[in-house]
């Protein structure tokens, strides 16, 4: 295996930082930024009825996010809300004036009084058995008090299930931290100061208002706004686990390898964190449990953990405790890693990019270049392999480059922003580095610049496309208000991000919301999680431009068009069908193998659970079935492109 240069950084947990006062606001204020992100989004440029009412449910949803505060009948009016209600509302935005949202937190100050009274009444109750914290997915608001007061006492016994594993005294700490937890922030809302009570309000409509855009348009306040700088710039600790706050502990979403999480071998995903030093964790803010997470360097830190384990034909939970040494996390993976295989008189590369990275010394299309050209020379490449799995993007230059390694001269990329002027990305030389058999293997969690190579190649007809059934669907980009590379004060009104545009390859096709369809289906670990964009709540929609498979330079000066256009034309890129006589046997091929592999159908039971363990090579005995599969598709092609000639 040849490595290239380490990525190093922090991963983060999730970011924490102090208590800060509301950002400062006024409705001048709010009404001027709403408008100054509408200039800028791609698709809204006026706030409209049906954003106007995704606001309403953002705010509720921002209010009682646990549905545990308010009656369907209260809050009706702006779930389901009235041409005149909704039309009222932007009448008043363009006055500055947010009176639907400060009815609605008036509305909420009235029901934590009930709420109270439920706490009361649940505490004298039996408290219903069986719960499961997957019946608190996708929560609907209920009719009746009765309704209400049934979920706040079916979310305490799946509260108690979790604490049932402590001990006493660490039991009784558990409910005092959720009970502190809940009235903490009924007394924010709740704020007595009128200034203080104005801000929180006006910064929740600035927060639901751009999130009804699209998934990606966020306002940030102050404090939200440093942490996403520390995000963007990699500088926080962590154990190495992406977490999820569910409401009977820190689901563990991820694992990150060579962390303090991943080198323990002892955590997995879908593990839940009760307990962190035996101080329970559930039912506190996930900022919260994070604080008793992290800690010097060095130190250790003690993990209380349920899983789910089979017995006896059913499921069951155990208690397990796992001590961490608290350390900062170094991806000691390579941006590149190369490997290669015999296979006949020559070798198959396989090339796993992490990244689209650039940097004073070397660059993803650099590195690649190198690897093959070292392979070229030391052996007889018959094929090349290109895993973009979980590969969430980077620069898109970048792509641009990896993708100029294996096609002649063209457009690769082309980027429509919120004028609506599109910008083509060429790849210029015209040298590719390799021109025979090509696979790129993919994953749902292929997004954004990973997914530009995959169509692009795709277009030309100059790879095929394998691995889970689609990408995961990012096909847009977003600026932000401050520049996360040079040091910047962040506004005290706070900042935001949006999105500005649209991607395309140069079919015309966007992979936003759809991703991009493998040509031969080979389901990996995440092909039955639901991962993609199509999973947020307002994603951007899907469109299309025309195909520029005939490049006329129209989008450049005349000037630079008469001076790169006979050099340009000579040696285009042009759609190729190489492959199109052999994709069905591919296809049989690798459906026949799938079928016939014992170890590949455990597999595939194993992860139709969604709870499975996260180091499947110990479930199922090999390094990366998808991969060899994939790999055993590839010698088909060689083999069948040999016979053919």
């Amino acid at each position: 295996m040849i490595r290239l240069r380490f990525l190093f950084f922090f991963f983060v947990l999730v970011m924490v930082v102090g208590e800060a006062k509301q950002p400062h606001l006024t409705p001048k204020d709010v009404r001027s930024k709403i408008e100054e992100i509408l200039k800028a989004h791609v698709s809204h440029k006026v706030l409209t009825p049906e954003l106007m009412a995704r606001s309403f449910q953002n705010f509720l949803e921002e209010l009682d996010p646990s549905k545990t505060y308010f009656l369907q009948k209260e809050v009706d009016k702006w779930i389901n809300p009235s041409e005149q209600t909704l039309y009222a509302a932007l009448k008043g935005f363009k006055a500055a004036d947010f009176s639907s949202f400060r009815e609605m937190h008036a509305l909420f100050l009235q029901a934590i009084e009930r709420r109270s009274v439920l706490e009361e009444k649940v505490a004298q109750q039996a408290l219903p058995e069986g719960v499961k914290s997957e019946e608190f997915k996708d929560l609907a608001w209920v009719e009746t008090e009765e309704a209400l007061l049934e979920r706040v006492a079916r979310i305490k016994s799946l509260q108690l299930q979790a604490a049932s594993k402590l001990d006493d005294g660490a039991r009784r700490k558990f409910f005092e931290k959720i009970e502190k937890r809940r009235l903490n922030r009924e007394i924010e809302f709740g704020e007595s100061d009128v200034e203080e009570r104005s801000r929180l309000i006006l910064a929740y409509v600035l927060k639901s208002t751009t999130a009804a855009l699209d998934s990606h348009t966020n306002y940030f306040t102050p404090s939200e706004a440093n942490q996403f700088m520390i995000h963007v710039q990699q500088r926080l600790f962590g154990i190495g686990a992406q977490l999820h706050d569910d409401l009977d502990g820190l689901l563990v979403k991820r694992i990150l390898e060579n962390s303090p999480a991943s080198q323990s071998n002892r955590i997995k995903i879908n593990d839940k964190i009760i307990a962190v030093n035996r101080e329970p964790v559930v039912g506190l803010d996930i900022t919260e449990a994070v604080e008793l997470i992290r800690g010097e360097k060095g130190t250790p830190v003690l993990l209380t953990i349920l899983r789910e384990t089979e017995e006896g034909g059913g499921k069951a939970q155990e208690k397990v405790e796992v001590e961490l040494i608290r350390n900062e996390v170094v991806l000691e993976e390579s941006r590149l890693e190369s490997s290669f295989e015999p296979f006949g008189d020559g070798v198959i590369a396989s090339l796993k990019l992490f990244s689209f990275y650039q940097d004073q010394k070397s660059s993803s299309a650099s590195d690649i270049r190198k690897v093959l050209e070292q392979l070229k020379e030391e052996h007889k490449l018959k094929g090349v392999m290109l895993d973009l799995r979980s590969n969430a993007g980077g620069l898109l230059t970048q792509a641009v480059s990896v993708s100029g390694l294996f096609i002649n001269k063209g457009i690769v990329v082309s980027i429509q922003d919120n004028t609506g002027k599109v910008q083509h990305l060429r790849e210029i030389e015209g040298k590719p580095v390799w021109e025979g058999p090509l696979f790129v293997l993919v994953n749902r969690a292929s997004a954004s610049a990973a997914e530009i190579v995959a169509q692009t190649l795709q277009d030309y007809g100059r790879a095929i496309v394998i691995g889970d059934e689609t990408t995961f669907g990012k096909g847009s980009f977003q600026t932000f208000t401050l520049d996360t590379i040079n040091e910047q004060k962040i506004n005290p009104q706070g900042e935001f991000k949006v999105t500005r545009g649209r991607y395309y390859t140069v079919s015309g096709k966007s992979p936003q919301l759809t991703g991009v369809a493998s040509d031969i289906v080979v389901p990996g670990i995440l092909s039955q999680l639901e991962i993609g964009e199509k999973y947020s709540k307002y994603p951007l929609e899907n469109d299309s431009i025309e195909p520029h498979f005939e490049d006329d330079l129209s989008d450049i000066p005349q000037l630079h068009r008469i001076q790169l256009g006979p050099m340009y034309r000579y040696n285009q890129q042009q759609r190729l069908t190489t492959y199109v006589p052999f994709l069905e046997t591919l296809k049989r091929n690798s459906a026949d193998r799938i079928a016939a592999n014992k170890n590949y159908q455990n597999f595939l039971r194993e992860i139709e659970k969604k709870n499975f363990d996260s180091d499947s090579i110990h479930l199922f005995g090999l390094n990366d079935l998808q991969q060899i599969e994939a790999l055993n598709s590839l010698k088909d092609l060689i083999f069948l492109m040999s016979v053919s000639k």
